[in-house]
Formats: structure tokens, sequence, C-alpha cells
């Protein structure tokens, strides 16, 4: 059987979450646990999360699975609905909404659903990607709260580089600007703006990526957060190889040996969901000491230094990301984040997963 796996630490998702709440005690959390929680697992992320206020999902099929599994939290669509159908759905099964557009609001007073709807109305502070104008907001207001269909409303919006240099000022400035919203609860704050800003910490803060133990900051990783890892990917050495001096390993001959080394063939590639754009330098750990691969990753392997490594070989353990080599750090040398890679080890059907509770 491969040996290639990852593992998942669901202690590591409660102390994150202990640390969210540290920042913003006096906020209710809700957990953002799209894309298959980052690709940590839906229900297993609920599980481990469930001190958590709420869940925000992508699909209604992912809320409705966290119905069925029991949670009884607060769900919200984070897209809304896509058809009129899925409004009566969310109705009897208690799942909140985000609308973002006046089609949604059509959807339901199209449907008519027997048991108000608990949405949250998106406005649009300067992303440009989702919501109302902050000149509208005043208007729809109003039929939101004079329509018999909607029940509690929530008033959110979502920053474009609370993680960069620019950060939240502007937006925040503009969503604070817009008459009447004190009144309801408000939702602005995701991860960076947890943790950097604490003006943005209205009635619900939405953290997703600190909550996964990685960092939100392209400088930062998450042990500078007190962040924990909750994902391990793991593999073996399933070859060795020794290079002769200008001797080449893998496609293109992009690495070249700048004296004899050895090399080892570890199994996992970006079939896997490991980054192919990784370069040569990137780190990993075996047999729990730090090195670094070597050449291009190809679909089923990838390659690592072993020269400062001698007792290593055949069947060495090696880990490509977790405690001893953080998702942050193989990001920042891929020239991505943290967030692609946790993902798309959900995307690949082969990587078994395995949890690890207490």
């Amino acid at each position: 059987m491969r040996a290639l796996k990852a593992s998942f630490h669901s202690a590591a998702f409660s102390s994150n979450l202990k640390r969210v709440k540290s920042y913003s005690p006096n906020s209710k959390v809700m957990a953002v646990l799209k894309a298959n929680a980052y690709g940590h697992g839906l229900i297993e992320a609920a599980r481990a999360l469930n001190d958590a206020d709420g869940f925000s999902v992508l699909t209604l099929s992912e809320a409705i699975e966290l119905r069925e599994h029991g949670f009884t939290q607060h769900l919200l669509l984070l897209e809304g609905f896509f058809k009129p159908y899925e409004v009566k759905i969310c109705s009897l099964m208690g799942i909140g909404a985000v609308i973002h557009h006046a089609q949604q609001i059509d959807y339901i007073n199209q449907v008519k659903p027997v048991k108000p709807i608990d949405v949250h109305l998106k406005v649009n502070t300067g992303m440009n990607r989702l919501g109302f104008m902050p000149k509208d907001v005043d208007l729809i207001l109003k039929q939101l709260e004079e329509s018999p269909y909607i029940n509690k409303i929530v008033i959110m919006t979502h920053f474009s580089d609370a993680d960069g240099e620019k950060g939240v000022a502007s937006q925040l400035a503009c969503f604070n600007e817009i008459k009447g919203i004190d009144i309801y609860e408000r939702s602005v704050a995701n991860s960076a703006a947890i943790i950097k800003y604490p003006e943005t910490h209205f009635e619900w803060v939405r953290p997703g990526i600190m909550l996964y133990g990685a960092s939100p900051f392209d400088d930062k990783t998450g042990n500078d957060f007190q962040l924990k890892p909750v994902m391990s990917l793991r593999s073996e050495i399933i070859a060795i190889q020794t290079l002769e001096e200008s001797q080449s390993v893998g496609y293109g001959s992009v690495f070249t040996a700048p004296h004899k080394m050895t090399v080892g063939i570890v199994a996992c590639g970006y079939a896997d969901g490991y980054p192919r754009h990784a370069p040569s330098g990137t780190p990993l750990m075996v047999d729990g000491v730090i090195t670094q691969t070597v050449g291009r990753v190809s679909m089923d392997m990838l390659y690592v230094d072993l020269s400062s490594l001698p007792n290593a070989g055949v069947g060495s353990s090696v880990e490509l990301w977790g405690k001893g080599v953080l998702v942050d750090e193989v990001a920042r040398q891929s020239h991505t984040v943290g967030y692609e890679l946790l993902c798309a080890i959900s995307a690949s059907s082969r990587v078994p997963m395995e949890y690890q509770h207490g």
C-alpha cells in the first residue's frame, strides 16, 4: 500500500478555536467550513469545532449534511441561493443565506417559505466581488424588514486587503458610514482582521484559515500566532539515487547536482495535491530532520536531498507539511498560499485520510 496519507489532529482545531476567541472574546464565531473544511473533511472538522456558534459553507448540500449529522449551530450559505427551490429547503432545515443580489430576494418572495429565513445582507465596500452598494442598503433593508419571510438580519461585508498593506480602514469606514446598521448584528472580520484589527470584531467574526493552523499573512506562519497545524501530509522514501556532479534528476533536468549527492524519491506528486510549481529548495522533513526538495515535482513523485542524512533510506518517513514543516513555509516557497495547498489534498482522491482525536 502506498505510504502517502494525510492526518488530521482534532485537538489542534479546538486549540485554534480558542485562539480565535482570545482575539475576539465578545464576538460569536462563524467557522468557515467551505471547500470540505479547507480539505480537512467537513463533518470531522465540524465535530472538532463544535463550540463555534455557527458554520458557513458554500453549497446547500454541505449545509444539509451538517444538519443531517445533528449540528444545531447557525448555518450560513456564503453565496446564498442559486435556485428558488433552495429557499424552501433552507426554510425547512433552518439554514441561513447570504443575500447579495436582488434576485435572491425575489426567490424568497416567489417561494413564500413557511418558516422565515435568517439572512446575512452582504454589502460591497470595495472588494467588488459580491454585495449591494452602500447607497442601496437602506432600501434593501426596508424590503427585508417588511417581508414576512425574513427572520433575523445580519449585515456583512468582506475585506480585500486585511492581510496586506492597504488594510481595512477604507472599507471599514465605508461600512460604518451606512446609516442605521448598528441596530443589526454585523459580521466583517476574516482571519486576518481577527488577528490584526480588533475594531472589526463586531457581533460575529468569520475565521477561516487560522482555524486550520495556517497564517493569513504572507510574511508570517501559524506559529507566530500560536496556531497549531491541523493537517500533516506524510509519505516515505521509495527509492534512492546517487547523482554524480553535473547529473540531473526529474523532468526537464531543472536541477543539476553541484557535487556528488544522494537523492531520495518520495511517493507524492502533483496528482496528490502537492504543488507542481514547488521549486528546488522547498523544505520537507526526513526522519525528523529538515532538508529540501530538488528538481521538478512530477505527477506521482518528488525528489529530496539526502546528502546530509546518511542513515536515510527506503522506508524513511517524510513529512511534506505538518508540525515540523509548516504549510505556510511550503506555500511561500511555491509562491502560493496555504489555503490552496490544504484544499488540494481534498481534491485528490488518492490521499487516504485519518483522524487523530484527543
